[in-house]
């Protein structure tokens, strides 16, 4: 049985195959492909409506524990689901 985590945007259940995970390095946003990478993580459904949501409710700074500035929040993450796609 995979393991089942929760979309910070969305808040619904998906298995890890199916979200992106995100962690944070220097205060940066990093997407971890292989799902490996130390430290806490971020689990987002592939999908601009996740990520709009996750970045109106702040999730990403209270799910990594950390202060990220807005701007380069959604860059960073805009950048992120194109790559993913």
């Amino acid at each position: 049985m995979e393991a089942v985590r929760t979309c910070v945007g969305c808040r619904k259940l998906g298995t890890r195959t199916s979200l992106i995970r995100i962690v944070s390095e220097q205060n940066r946003l990093v997407l971890d492909s292989e799902k490996k990478l130390p430290g806490r993580g971020a689990w987002l459904h592939a999908s601009a409506d996740c990520l709009k949501l996750a970045i109106d409710r702040n999730a990403f700074g209270r799910a990594l524990k950390g202060e990220f500035q807005l701007t380069q929040l959604i860059e960073q993450a805009e950048t992120m689901l194109a790559k993913n796609e």
